[in-house]
């Protein structure tokens, strides 16, 4: 059941005459995915300047970052679960709530434990309940027949946090601190997310969704009139015996890749880049080019994905972040650096839109909120792990090779494993 739209609030615009109005959804879940991804992904430039103000070392600072990509995993499977009994609105307007009481506790914490709480627990769990997890259901609602170029429009917003926010972050904090800044985002975030929420989120999709004339009419040709067009046998499973299969847990395996190289990336890339001799507009710009690539490359892989198997891309897409990660490592030069980023762009997102189409396309629309969000803890354990091991490999072994290459070698062990997906499950 979804949640019902409250009589006070307005049902939202209406898209101009031929425009689906799924798009407008997507749209507006994208820029929500930049904002939460970007703040959640794009740590690296409030690293240095808080551990300096705050006194922390960085394996300290690491640490709290660490348990906290922990905590927005495990809020993952709540916000499934919630967007499926009370519905996106409401959960999108608690996660926004937690969100700025956790960046206003974060700006006047001054010691570890008080800075734990905040920013590492109670941050994390409101941004879960506003992440990709929480809007994905409703979009695999509203779309059928472009039900992988949605979701893989939806994962630019992650590129776009990764390629906007790091960059905006950077100059924002050398302004003006990172306490203002954190505070600044708390007040954009809560103006556009609450907007979003209160008119542009709607969880009840039409009957034909996104499907042309001729598949409406062939769907009311084959099937009875009591069943959903779209419905499969997949919906019938449950969902004990879907985390008992095989699939799930080969998904699983790769969001954990995805988590460790991603966090890794935000988390230590830029410190990585800045301990190597890059300064730190030229190490924001190298991160950020590698998301603002991402952005239009995503678009064409979202078209790809419904024309190929999906277990293609996902493979191509971690093998080529992995050869990206040893590329980062070694680049000694500002043009080595941008032709890293700019190649291994073209291929660094969709991962995550590509593993939730998969999961519908196996379990079903019903399923794949809550599967996508236990999965996702997958991915976020993963993220919990780089985070901690960038900051202690490199003080005790002066060196980045360790965590850089370990997400390599799992890149490329998630892009074997991902071959091996079928394309439908088996009786």
């Amino acid at each position: 059941m979804t949640a019902a739209l409250p009589s006070s609030v307005p049902p939202g615009p209406t898209p101009p005459p031929g425009l689906y109005f799924g798009w407008v959804i997507v749209a507006a879940s994208t820029i929500l995915t930049l904002l939460t991804v970007g703040m959640r992904m794009g740590i690296g430039p409030f690293m240095l300047p808080m551990s300096e103000d705050l006194g922390f070392s960085r394996s300290l600072l690491s640490s709290i970052v660490a348990v906290g990509m922990l905590c927005y995993g495990l809020g993952m499977p709540a916000a499934g679960w919630l967007v499926a009994r009370k519905g996106t609105r409401t959960v999108l307007l608690t996660g926004t709530a937690i969100v700025v009481l956790a960046c206003l506790w974060t700006v006047n914490a001054r010691t570890p434990w008080s800075f734990f709480w905040a920013y590492g627990v109670a941050l994390s769990l409101g941004l879960a309940f506003t992440s990709p997890v929480a809007v994905t259901p409703m979009i695999s609602r509203w779309f059928t027949r472009q039900r992988g170029m949605a979701l893989f429009f939806l994962s630019t917003g992650s590129m776009a946090g990764i390629a906007v926010m790091t960059p905006v972050f950077t100059t924002t904090i050398g302004l003006w601190g990172w306490q203002r800044t954190l505070l600044g985002f708390a007040v954009v975030f809560a103006l556009i997310i609450g907007a979003m929420a209160l008119w542009i989120v709607r969880d009840d999709a039409p009957e034909n969704t996104d499907l042309s004339a001729a598949q409406i009419e062939q769907n009311r040709q084959t099937t009875p009139t009591h069943q959903a067009p779209a419905a499969t046998k997949s919906e019938a499973i449950s969902f004990t015996q879907a985390i008992a299969t095989a699939p799930f847990w080969q998904i699983f395996l790769g969001l954990f890749a995805c988590g460790f190289s991603m966090n890794l990336l935000g988390t230590h890339g830029m410190p990585m880049l800045m301990d190597h001799g890059f300064d730190a507009g030229s190490s924001a710009g190298g991160i950020g080019l590698i998301g603002f690539v991402a952005i239009f490359s995503t678009l064409a892989l979202g078209k790809l994905s419904d024309m190929v198997p999906r277990r293609y891309i996902l493979a191509v897409i971690y093998l080529v972040r992995g050869l990206g990660f040893v590329g980062l490592v070694a680049v000694v030069h500002h043009w080595q650096l941008y032709a890293v980023a700019a190649i291994g762009g073209i291929v660094w997102a969709g991962s995550i839109a590509a593993s939730s189409a998969i999961l519908g396309d196996l379990y079903g629309i019903k399923l794949v909120g809550l599967l996508y969000g236990w999965a996702y803890l997958g991915h976020q354990i993963g993220a919990m792990i780089s985070s901690w091991l960038g900051g202690w490999a490199f003080e005790q072994f002066g060196t980045h090779w360790i965590a850089f290459g370990a997400a390599a070698v799992l890149l490329l062990v998630a892009a074997c494993v991902s071959l091996l997906l079928p394309t439908k499950l088996q009786p």
